[in-house]
């Protein structure tokens, strides 16, 4: 009960922060974007997660350095960079109708301002696949890689970085925006400070690990400024991460005046333990700068929501003894996605778009009660009236994850590390089946 009002009263401070006008041109967005395309359901990859031998990534560099804390690294990944179009078959024989996926901006701009027509031909010819399977293609701008010569240069604590980020925008959507259904600028660029207010995060021993990482990218680099998203500290990059969605936003409508564009955020359905929770503190420190910019800047919100966190007195505290767990031993928590796309479009007054949701799992059968609880929670919000543009899961592949590897199974299809074989989990059947019912 404590939890609710606490958010009832971040809800109303937010509504009042917004005002009618944001209000109106959400509604606009939303009734011209339904009329391109009926309720959206469709499945998530990312570039460098997928694609393998992305060479000139700054994440590539860190995973090869050592120290690291990669656990392996990523090398030919699921080889989607040439075999998209099995992927985006797939994806259409699931029943889904888009598929979201980045660009590499690493891939496009190698070296500063030498764009490569080979790259940016190799991702029209992506979006043109899409189209030809009747699929909308959705696609992230920036999804955590970013070029190596970037992050040697500084990354995004470099003031100039939003300026480098919307000439990279302008020059990738001049090429492919006409084939494009809706553009995302960044993925969850406030996810670090959801790292700061989880303990694991905080302890000084992982401190002391991030600063060896850091140094050692410094030194194989050669570069003292050297300085990647994933090693950034999160309140200096912050301004400058508004900037650049600002600033890309402007230049992907520049192109494009028609293509809805927007940011996704990465919503945990923060839920309060107690009068003296810490909850409104840790929404303003990880969402309070960013819901505003969506609100400013967008024509919807992207909203990636893998459960809950209960907040109390102390800061996080861990799930309760007798929940169900993941394979990350995380709360099995699927109602969170439809109380996270309320709290963002109450907020924000904009479109929602769920643009990664689903859960990291050997159990397939798991992963089919998790579609089917998350889908009815935002059933949910669906018939209280929050404009909701569709649905994406996250993923359709097992993929590389980051620093945990190979590990944690998100897809809907399992892939063979030696041949690269696809082959499609029960959930693919199911999803499909949950589709129908929505449509």
């Amino acid at each position: 009960m404590t939890g609710n009002l606490i958010r009832r009263d971040l809800l109303k401070a937010g509504a009042a922060l917004i005002g009618t006008e944001a209000l109106a041109s959400g509604s606009t967005v939303l009734a011209a974007t339904r009329s391109r395309k009926p309720f959206l359901f469709g499945a998530a990859t990312a570039g460098h997660q997928v694609e393998g031998n992305n060479v000139n990534s700054d994440i590539w560099f860190l995973e090869n350095i050592r120290p690291t804390k990669f656990a392996v690294r990523s090398g030919d990944a699921c080889d989607s960079y040439h075999r998209y179009e099995e992927d985006i078959r797939l994806l259409k024989s699931f029943g889904l109708n888009c598929y979201r996926f980045s660009v590499e901006w690493s891939r496009i701009e190698p070296s500063p301002d030498q764009f490569s027509n080979a790259e940016l031909s190799h991702y029209q010819r992506m979006i043109e696949t899409c189209r030809k399977h009747d699929i909308s293609p959705i696609v992230t701008f920036n999804h955590f890689s970013c070029p190596q010569w970037f992050s040697a240069r500084g990354g995004w604590t470099k003031a100039d970085s939003a300026d480098l980020f919307a000439r990279y925008c302008d020059k990738t959507a001049r090429r492919l925006a006409a084939g494009i259904h809706m553009a995302t600028t960044l993925n969850e660029p406030q996810v670090k400070r959801i790292q700061r207010w989880i303990k694991a995060f905080s302890t000084p021993t992982s401190f002391a690990t991030l600063e060896r990482q850091r140094e050692a990218a410094r030194i194989s680099s050669g570069s003292p400024d050297y300085m990647p998203f994933h090693l950034a500290d999160d309140d200096l990059v912050l301004p400058n991460l508004i900037q650049a969605h600002k600033s890309g936003y402007a230049a992907i409508k520049a192109v494009a005046p028609d293509l809805p564009v927007g940011v996704s955020l990465a919503i945990i359905d923060y839920q309060a333990d107690g009068p003296q929770s810490r909850l409104a503190e840790v929404q303003d420190y990880v969402n309070g700068a960013w819901l505003k910019a969506a609100t400013e800047t967008g024509d919807f919100v992207g909203v990636q929501n893998y459960g809950r966190d209960i907040v109390g007195v102390t800061g996080m505290l861990p799930p309760p003894p007798s929940s169900e767990r993941n394979m990350l031993t995380q709360e099995f928590y699927p109602a969170g996605l439809g109380n996270a796309v309320n709290f963002v479009h109450q907020v924000t007054g904009k479109p929602i778009l769920v643009s990664e949701n689903g859960i990291a799992t050997r159990d397939d059968a798991q992963r089919v009660r998790y579609i089917d609880a998350a889908l009815s929670s935002l059933r949910g919000a669906v018939d209280k009236g929050v404009p909701v543009l569709g649905y994406i899961h996250w993923s359709l592949l097992d993929n590389f994850e980051w620093s945990l590897g190979f590990a944690p199974t998100f897809g809907l299809v399992a892939i063979n590390r030696e041949t690269f074989k696809r082959t499609p989990k029960p959930s693919s059947s199911h999803l499909r089946l949950k589709v129908r019912e929505w449509t």
